[in-house]
């Protein structure tokens, strides 16, 4: 078995033929490539009847899909490397925000976060006409590969224009999207979501799509946001977009009995005076009602408080809590204990059925919390009482009302000019993560992230209840028009205007609250391979050149980016811990603890594999080229199996 990592994002592909391979080993026959599925038997294997054809089917086609099919599943080659100097404390924080190629990015973090993503939320271009889309081309041969990728200019050549008289217009974009999302889906947790915004233009594709790729049974239900309506449009104002919901696995929601509500604004203030007129009443509760009365009068008549209030069921009365009537024993064969009422000092009539409550102890424990109130004197039954306020919240309507100038305001109110076009609400989005139960440790992934709202929105939520949710923020580094005001402000690209966004409203969010949360993020900027390319293509390789590649990482690559390469293909998640300890005179990286341990530095040998076993680490990483010789290569995977059996050691 090879020690060599494998440095490349998982072959999607032959994992799918080894699985079906798995079950259907007939099915499997040889190629000129390798391994391949005699698609005719499998087919065969998966009817009841003969099959003697393709037939008709109920799905979405559009010419490219095969070939978007395709370049999901092919494999990269490419890595990650970090960034610090834009980074906010890097060493610490667990927020992400990675530049570069959101298909690549994808690939790499298929193993890395596997299963780990609680939400995606993304607006992708619109193809609008005036939008751009990624042209996803894998069909190029090797030296024109070698040529551009990895290149600034590679970022305006991956997009082009795809105007409406484009006879692939629909075509294009679903190729486009289609690998992303497909990507994007093996991330989530079995109970996460998935949330796109778009509009009308590609609507209904976009939900075919998602009914392909999640299954109709898991879509949710679709939003709808009122933007803003305009009076030059010729035959109706559209002043609305969407926002599309899936469950990764519904059935997972339903299991866990998952429901979801919010509390709508004003609702915390008519909490609060609650709690005080029970802490005020607790013996009477024909004062709470009165008391209660005299404030809901003076309510605004569209507060959510008064519209709640509107739902009590005391006797018509617009009271604070709803009558719940039947203090005696489910059943009819309750308890029976004497109650004293705190007004009259009498004891109180006894229910019929007996008392609900199984002891004195938790009777008089529910009368404390509110939850039993008492009549005007002995001889009227003490009442069972659910407090409206106190409630599950309410449930979201599909219709929600969110100007797109306001949007646009508060992003120039905090980068002091207008930055960017046609920005979400962070707020909205605020309010969907919210909505969503989103809890601590949860992650956030938006790999169309443009100026970073849904960054923004997770730090103002997180500030909200000091919560540690994390985001993953994924932008092409699209280089900005020179003649525009932005570029001239400073921002180069549109990373630019994102991670500045995400310091300034760190900084804002930390002033006006003081709540002591992760402001930070690590930036990570996607290049090609720290290998050298005959790492990859021996073939490609004359004799006479392979003196040059004794060593098979670049020279201009740095233990830095080594260790972020090694993290990726060994899936550990980029956000753990890295620290930095001294052994045997050698700097080692040290992972989540003694997950990972990596040293890149010249000269291992027996003395030092013999200091670091007594760390026990689970995996350890070496420079192939770090060993002072093949034999000392062989000695101190042998002590290290030793020493501590439990360590697996690989090199690059």
């Amino acid at each position: 078995m090879s020690d060599k990592l494998d440095l490349q994002s998982p072959d999607l592909v032959n994992q799918n033929i080894e699985k079906l391979a798995a079950l259907f080993p007939n099915c499997v026959t040889e190629d000129p490539e390798g391994k391949s599925i005699d698609f005719d038997l499998l087919r065969q294997e998966l009817n009841h009847q003969v099959v003697e054809g393709t037939k008709e089917r109920y799905r979405l086609e559009w010419p490219g899909k095969k070939e978007a099919i395709v370049t999901a599943n092919l494999p990269t080659t490419k890595t990650l490397r970090p960034v610090r100097e834009d980074s906010v404390d890097f060493d610490t924080t667990e927020n992400l925000y990675i530049e570069g190629d959101n298909l690549e990015v994808l690939k790499l973090l298929q193993e890395s976060y596997l299963g780990k993503i609680k939400m995606i939320y993304i607006d992708p271009p619109y193809n609008t006409g005036k939008d751009f889309v990624y042209k996803d081309n894998f069909s190029k041969d090797a030296q024109e590969e070698l040529l551009e990728s990895g290149q600034k200019d590679e970022y305006n050549q991956r997009l082009v224009a795809n105007p409406e008289t484009s006879g692939r217009y629909h075509s294009d974009w679903l190729s486009m999207m289609y690998p992303r999302l497909k990507l994007a889906r093996n991330l989530l947790t079995e109970d996460g979501y998935f949330t796109i915004s778009i509009d009308d233009s590609e609507y209904s594709n976009l939900k075919s799509l998602l009914d392909q790729i999640y299954g109709e049974i898991n879509y949710i239900g679709t939003l709808v946001f009122d933007k803003n309506r305009k009076n030059d449009a010729r035959y109706f104002s559209i002043g609305h977009e969407y926002m599309i919901v899936y469950a990764r696995q519904k059935s997972k929601l339903d299991e866990k009995g998952t429901i979801l509500r919010e509390e709508k604004e004003g609702i915390d203030d008519a909490k609060t005076f609650f709690r005080n007129l029970r802490d005020k009443h607790l013996d009477n509760w024909h004062e709470i009602e009165k008391e209660w009365r005299q404030y809901f009068r003076k309510l605004d008549k569209n507060s959510e408080a008064k519209k709640i209030g509107r739902y009590s069921k005391i006797e018509s009365e617009r009271g604070p809590f709803r009558d719940d009537g039947n203090i005696s024993w489910p059943g009819g064969n309750g308890p029976k204990y004497e109650v004293i009422h705190p007004l009259t000092k009498k004891k109180c009539k006894i229910p019929d059925g007996g008392w609900r409550y199984s002891k004195p102890e938790k009777f008089w424990e529910e009368v404390e919390n509110g939850n039993v109130g008492f009549g005007p004197d002995e001889l009227t039954l003490p009442r069972q009482i659910r407090y409206l306020f106190e409630g599950d919240g309410q449930v979201m309507t599909s219709v929600s009302f969110s100007y797109a100038q306001t949007a646009t305001m508060d992003l120039f109110s905090l980068m002091g000019s207008k930055v960017f076009e046609n920005p979400k609400n962070y707020k909205d989005l605020k309010r969907i993560f919210k909505y969503c139960n989103l809890k601590d440790d949860d992650i956030v992934l938006d790999f169309f992230s443009g100026s970073a709202t849904s960054a923004h929105a997770l730090l103002d939520l997180n500030s909200f209840d000091n919560g540690n949710r994390k985001y993953i923020q994924v932008q092409l580094p699209e280089l900005l028009d020179e003649k525009s005001d932005t570029y001239k402000a400073g921002y180069k690209t549109i990373c630019d205007i994102g991670k500045e966004r995400i310091r300034r409203a760190a900084k804002k969010i930390k002033e006006e609250t003081e709540a002591d949360i992760d402001y930070g993020f690590r930036v990570y900027r996607l290049d090609k391979s720290n290998m050298q390319d005959v790492y990859y293509r021996p073939q490609d390789v004359q004799q006479g050149t392979l003196d040059m590649f004794a060593d098979h990482i670049k020279p201009d690559r740095t233990a830095d980016d080594l260790l972020v390469q090694v993290m990726l293909d060994w899936g550990l998640p980029l956000s753990l811990k890295i620290e930095q300890k001294s052994v045997a005179g050698k700097k080692v990286f040290q992972v989540a603890g003694n997950s990972l341990m990596a040293c890149f530095d010249s000269g291992i040998d027996e003395a030092f594999a013999k200091e670091i076993a007594t760390d026990k680490p689970l995996r350890i990483v070496f420079r192939d080229a770090s060993f002072r010789s093949d034999t000392a290569k062989e000695n101190v995977k042998q002590l290290l199996k030793q020493l501590s059996p439990e360590t697996e050691m690989k090199v690059i």
